[in-house]
């Protein structure tokens, strides 16, 4: 089996007044969750399209578990997954019936097909209401079974475009230990696309941030903040003066110095030792309560690449 679930080379998709993918080259490796973050209107989901063969790329190229995407399309459906935009279900059919309907399209046996929805259904908690209309069920729900739907042939690529978009917290939540928990048990490489930071940063083993078709950054989540060079303190107390902030804002290790909602934060230039930062702190008259050293979140750096992209453009 290839290492490689999707290489690009230059991907590109122009429409008449947009360049929606603009000279993408990329590798997701198999077996990982993908993350494919940019804002609205970045080109995420005509990617998506690009990679099923949904659309012919205006230029460059792409292979998809080792298929071309201009000549072997149908391959690559078949052994993909993909909940994109519309759930697919029928509201008016039982949630057995609405699995039973995909599988015979996947021309699954009967027995395989018996034993198939019942360990998805049991995997989302939804076998002891498999029988109920899905129409009166929660979006939650509808969503666990539209990514029960996109497994049912067991493929060996899922693409994922916004699952938790939506949902209230609990039910996305929720959804993301699903999808955690069946990446792993199922072996399949995960292309997800998603405006929830957190999730990606919870979920994804790589990210790759593209801003209007172009790629602006990919790796894992630790790298792409330790790249943006965030080490910081945030800490806890009270005597947080003007003062005090001048004297953190002085030393060469210390790159700024504010207080955000009641706590100190200091961005550190690099791995610093934080005793002396401290040390000064308590010599301010400074009452010192509780100190977390940490990186900045992957919304944070997010931001900083949209930023820095835009002034470069």
């Amino acid at each position: 089996m290839s290492t490689v679930a999707i290489e690009t080379s230059g991907l590109t998709r122009h429409f008449e007044t947009v360049t929606a993918v603009d000279g993408l080259s990329l590798a997701v490796p198999a077996g990982t969750v993908f993350g494919f973050l940019g804002p609205n209107g970045a080109g995420k989901t005509t990617t998506i399209r690009l990679l099923l063969g949904l659309l012919a790329p205006s230029q460059g190229d792409a292979r998809v578990l080792g298929y071309n995407v201009r000549r072997q399309a149908d391959e690559i459906r078949q052994r993909s997954g993909a909940l994109l935009e519309d759930h697919g279900l029928y509201l008016r059919l039982s949630a057995a019936d609405n699995l039973a309907f995909y599988a015979r399209i996947w021309r699954l046996g009967e027995i395989e097909r018996s034993q198939r929805i019942r360990e998805l259904l049991s995997h989302f908690d939804l076998w002891d209401r498999r029988h109920e209309a899905v129409g009166g069920w929660s979006r939650g729900m509808r969503q666990k079974l539209a990514v029960a739907r996109t497994l049912l042939h067991r493929p060996e690529l899922v693409f994922m475009d916004e699952p938790t978009a939506g949902l209230d917290p609990v039910a996305a939540s929720s959804l993301r230990d699903d999808l955690a928990a069946l990446a792993r048990r199922e072996g399949a490489t995960i292309f997800l696309t998603t405006h929830n930071l957190a999730e990606a940063e919870k979920l994804c083993q790589q990210v790759a941030v593209i801003r209007q078709g172009r790629l602006v950054a990919v790796g894992h989540p630790d790298e792409l903040r330790a790249r943006q060079g965030a080490a910081h303190l945030v800490v806890s107390g009270r005597g947080f003066g003007p003062a005090v902030l001048e004297a953190l804002r002085r030393r060469p290790d210390v790159l700024a110095a504010e207080v955000q909602n009641g706590r100190l934060r200091v961005e550190l230039d690099g791995d610093v030792d934080t005793a002396p930062l401290i040390s000064l702190l308590v010599g301010q008259g400074v009452e010192v309560q509780e100190v977390r050293r940490g990186q900045a979140s992957l919304e944070e750096v997010f931001l900083t690449l949209m930023q820095e992209d835009a002034e470069a453009s």
